[in-house]
């Protein structure tokens, strides 16, 4: 079964094209046959965009898999793509405003492309921290909000499960034996408290917004900010919305740049703005890197993933220095140069340290073969 994975992000498209021959899909990904990457600016119109890329890919696709970031309440697992889940996910696009738009006109462009009769599958972000607790996503305003569907959701969830079956695999132990800290680190950041395999907390909430820094949005701010903007500063809704998701983070501090790279060469350069940038953001992860450890009790191994994740020696470094007394402690040669997927935590240190490649696409392939494999068969070249 060729199955085509769709991993729309705030930045980019990426696709992956894959044989699945096995009835359960192995955890280690294998090289992709079709894997390219779009990059997305701001306000793009996905609906020019993607079709000549879908055009591109190699002939026969029995299947395609979305990453969907909001699922909100109706979806709390992979589902397939009828009219009444296209539905649901448009009115979501409110609460994941830079992500659902751009993957529902991702899934037209499949329909457009690949014709109505192909299966589509929405794997979404939301799913994997379906096992949240009240206490982890009840927030402590009016209950009513819970009734009305505002309550924490929890985001990068499907990464998130990948790199959770990967460490335990790594770290040869059972899933139900680990408590995990998972750092997804890309243009958006998460971290979240996985224990048994179950996420138990996420620093995202009702929307994407929430949470550390990032590199276009500001992650988590006082409220009372937004209510002196719009009472003292005239902002509308749509002003806050285009500030806190497309302005501030990185780039906001920085002034020039949402991308750690750049920060990062700014540094090199004296750029004291792109120094405070890198400051806050190292602040802020190893604050809820800190307070994941709390919720978990203490935890077996941190794990980056995702393009910050993964590249950024300098900030795990200081991440893993600031919870040196929880038993963190890196290799210092590995970290700054690791292969991926690999341990890069001291010999004898108690907690291990993990880079791991993201592998949303696999990931998504598995969901889409675990759903649609065994009621699809494979049409003619």
């Amino acid at each position: 079964m060729r199955i085509l994975a769709v991993n729309g992000g705030s930045s980019s498209f990426k696709f992956r094209l894959d044989d699945v021959l096995e009835p359960v899909a192995p955890i280690c990904a294998p090289l992709a046959a079709g894997s390219q990457r779009v990059e997305v600016p701001p306000a793009s119109d996905i609906a020019k965009l993607l079709p000549p890329v879908l055009e591109s890919i190699p002939r026969p696709v029995d299947a395609v898999g979305h990453r969907i970031v909001h699922g909100g309440e109706a979806h709390r697992e992979s589902a397939l793509l009828t009219d009444e889940v296209r539905q649901t996910i448009a009115k979501l696009a409110e609460f994941a405003p830079v992500h659902n738009r751009l993957q529902l006109q991702a899934v037209s462009a499949v329909d457009q492309i690949f014709g109505s009769a192909i299966p589509q599958v929405a794997v979404f972000d939301t799913a994997f921290h379906a096992t949240l607790e009240p206490p982890a996503f009840v927030y402590p305003g009016p209950y009513e909000w819970v009734e009305q569907g505002i309550r924490r959701y929890g985001f990068h969830g499907i990464n998130t499960q990948y790199v959770t079956l990967r460490a335990a695999e790594m770290l040869g132990r059972s899933l139900e034996s680990l408590k995990l800290v998972v750092c997804h680190l890309g243009n958006g950041a998460s971290v979240t408290a996985v224990r048994g395999g179950q996420s138990v907390d996420n620093s995202m909430g009702f929307t994407p917004l929430e949470g550390i820094m990032m590199g276009e949005r500001s992650g988590s701010i006082d409220p009372g900010i937004l209510i002196y903007l719009i009472r003292h500063r005239g902002y509308t809704a749509e002003q806050l919305d285009r500030v806190l998701n497309r302005e501030s983070g990185l780039l906001g501090v920085s002034g020039k740049s949402g991308d750690m790279r750049d920060i990062l060469a700014g540094i090199e350069t004296g750029d004291a703005r792109a120094q405070l940038a890198f400051d806050i953001y190292a602040h802020r992860l190893a604050r809820e890197l800190g307070a994941m450890f709390a919720v978990l009790g203490g935890a077996h191994a941190i794990v980056f993933t995702g393009g910050v994740g993964e590249n950024c020696a300098p900030l795990r470094a200081r991440g893993s220095r600031q919870l040196g007394f929880l038993g963190v402690h890196l290799d210092a040669g590995a970290n700054l140069q690791p292969r991926l997927d690999q341990d890069i935590g001291a010999t004898d240190a108690p907690v291990r340290v993990l880079v791991i490649r993201a592998q949303e696409e696999w990931q998504i392939t598995r969901e889409c073969f675990r759903l649609v494999g065994s009621t699809v068969s494979r049409r003619p070249a």
